[in-house]
C-alpha cells in the first residue's frame, strides 16, 4: 500500500510540474511515464580511454550500480539515458518551437546554470560526476524570475536541463577519464546527476 501511495504521489507531482510547462494532463502523464520507464534505458554512443590512476578501486553504492554492460579494459563506455537526457532535451526543443521560451532569455540563464554546474560539480571515484542537487535548479529559477517572471517555469526547465548537461556532464568528460568508472551515462542515475530530476525541481520551485 505504501509503495502504491508513494508512486501515485510521485506521478501526481511530476504531472503538476509538466502541466506548468503547458502540457495537458494526459500529455504530462504520458511524458512522465516515458521518462520514468526510459530511465532504465542507456544507449551506448562512444568509449573514452581511461588514464592510469593510482587510486584504489572504489566500491560503488548499491543505488549507483552500473547496468549489465560488458566492460572494456582501459576504457569507459559513454551512454545517453533515454529518460534522463533524450526526453528532457526533446521537451526543451518543444518549448522553443512553441515559443514558450525565448532564445534571448534562454542564453543568459543557460550561461549562469552552466557555470554554476561546472563549478559545483566534482568527480567522485567509482561513481563519476556529482553535485548538490538543488544548486542548479535554484540558479535556474532565480535567472528565470529575473528574465521572464511571467513565464518562469519553461525558462527554468530549459536552462537547468541544458545547463547541467553542459556544465556538469559535457565539460566534465575529461574528469571521467581519470576515474575508475567502466560506464558513464549522461542523464542516468549514477555516474552523472539526473538531468530530468533537476528540471522537475526547477519547475516546481518556479
Amino acid at each position: 500500500i505504501v509503495v502504491v501511495l508513494v508512486t501515485i504521489i510521485q506521478l501526481e507531482v511530476l504531472s503538476i510540474a509538466f502541466q506548468k510547462l503547458g502540457l495537458s494532463p494526459e500529455g504530462a502523464l504520458l511524458l512522465v511515464l516515458g521518462a520514468l520507464l526510459g530511465s532504465g534505458i542507456n544507449i551506448p554512443v562512444a568509449t573514452i580511454r581511461r588514464l592510469p590512476s593510482s587510486r584504489p578501486p572504489t566500491e560503488v553504492p548499491r543505488r549507483f550500480r552500473q547496468p549489465d554492460i560488458t566492460a572494456i579494459p582501459g576504457r569507459t563506455i559513454l551512454a545517453i539515458n533515454l529518460g534522463g537526457c533524450i526526453i528532457p532535451l526533446g521537451m526543451c526543443l518543444y518549448l522553443l518551437v512553441r515559443h514558450l521560451v525565448s532564445p534571448f532569455d534562454l542564453l543568459p540563464a543557460l550561461l549562469a546554470v552552466t557555470v554554476v554546474s561546472y563549478v559545483f560539480s566534482r568527480p567522485i571515484a567509482g561513481i563519476g560526476i556529482g553535485m548538490p542537487i538543488l544548486i542548479a535548479p535554484l540558479v535556474a529559477v532565480l535567472a528565470a524570475l529575473l528574465l521572464e517572471p511571467a513565464n518562469a517555469a519553461p525558462l527554468a526547465f530549459s536552462s537547468v536541463v541544458l545547463g547541467v548537461l553542459l556544465g556538469a556532464d559535457i565539460l566534465r568528460l575529461a574528469d571521467i577519464r581519470t576515474r575508475d568508472v567502466p560506464f558513464a551515462s549522461i542523464g542516468g542515475a549514477g555516474t552523472f546527476d539526473g538531468v530530468f530530476l533537476t528540471g522537475i525541481i526547477a519547475v516546481l520551485l518556479a
